[in-house]
């Protein structure tokens, strides 16, 4: 049989039946996990949407790039921190919106490696989620680019696929010249790498569901790639945020189970698939997943982490609880404190509710 993952222990007589019945017990399982927004953005602190908001060239927000350091990104205590806090996985921005990658692949060198840290941060975390026996999930941005010259353009999609840049930006192909597959095939390219490199995955969170719902969403070949993934680790989950097609493993709606009241798009496919675990994803930092500097002191309590948690729990949801590490990859201490009083408090009382 083949070797359990290290945070599959305890599922092992599923696991060796049927690997991905075993990955969605233990997320099931799993209530509470910690997710990092991480990338170019923090080092400006101003929202991880900062080059869209400010409509910075992208040859000039890509010069951020040499500014990029990580030198206090401590996978180890990263992975530590999540223990303490009672969390059971971690999920890690390995590429937001922006296109910078925290991994080491060959697709582009727009990356953490060749930068001036020089490292690879998804493969640190990964060893470091092994060791502490904590599950890693991998958010990938899908639907939404802005860098590569082939992402979805805002002729053809909504979700705020590009920048409204005024001139147009140049390094964006538009019109007969624009082809959606190479950027696909970017995407496939750089997905199974992440499924080679680093070991067990325990799932590949995708992002930017907005803009295949805003048009034709066959032509981004989901189920392919989900087939893909599932082909290439057989216990490792798929999520697509509130769901596209259905399929996912999981869906992870961002704040609240979307009630009957919300919207088609809000919904998803969630109601089509009770059999499914929901996932909440919220942020400690009100209006941003990444590092906001104005947002100081304004971050969640430990009463509204714990209140978020018993609102989880009582819709038999998971909570993904985000925080946006400071420019030079350390956890944020306002966050820190909050999220190490809430472990205290499960230890001593479990999760609310239960």
């Amino acid at each position: 049989m083949a070797e359990v993952p290290s945070y599959l222990t305890g599922y092992e007589a599923l696991y060796a039946s049927d690997p991905r019945a075993a990955a969605r017990q233990w997320f099931a399982d799993a209530k509470y996990g910690l997710f990092l927004h991480y990338g170019l953005y923090s080092l400006l602190g101003r929202h991880e949407w900062v080059q869209f908001r400010e409509k910075t060239p992208v040859a000039e927000y890509a010069k951020l790039k040499d500014r990029f350091t990580a030198e206090r990104f401590d996978a180890d205590a990263i992975a530590a921190f999540a223990v303490d806090c009672g969390m059971r996985y971690v999920n890690l921005t390995t590429r937001h919106h922006e296109c910078f990658c925290l991994f080491r692949t060959a697709q582009s060198d727009f990356n953490s490696v060749n930068s001036p840290a020089g490292r690879d941060l998804v493969g640190e975390l990964a060893d470091a989620c092994a060791r502490h026996g904590l599950g890693l999930c991998l958010y990938y941005s899908h639907g939404r680019d802005w860098k590569h010259p082939h992402a979805p353009n805002n002729d053809q999609w909504g979700g705020a696929a590009r920048p409204q840049y005024d001139p147009p930006e140049p390094c964006y192909a538009t019109g007969d010249d624009h082809d959606l597959d190479v950027y696909l095939d970017f995407m496939t390219a750089q997905i199974t790498e992440l499924l080679a490199q680093y070991g067990p995955i325990a799932a590949i969170w995708l992002d930017s569901i907005a803009v295949p719902l805003s048009g034709d969403a066959a032509r981004f070949r989901c189920q392919g790639l989900y087939d893909l993934i599932h082909g290439l680790q057989p216990q490792v989950l798929v999520s697509y945020k509130q769901g596209l097609l259905g399929t996912e493993d999981f869906f992870a709606p961002e704040h609240h189970v979307p009630g009957a009241d919300a919207g088609a798009a809000q919904r998803g496919r969630i109601a089509e698939r009770p059999d499914r675990t929901v996932e909440v994803c919220t942020t400690m930092c009100p209006g941003s997943w990444g590092y906001l500097a104005e947002g100081a002191g304004r971050h969640k309590t430990e009463d509204d982490v714990w209140n978020e948690l018993r609102t989880a729990r009582a819709a038999g949801a998971n909570l993904l609880l985000n925080t946006g590490p400071l420019p030079d990859g350390a956890i944020d201490p306002e966050d820190e404190a909050v999220l190490r009083a809430v472990g205290a408090r499960i230890r001593a009382e479990g999760f609310p509710g239960e």
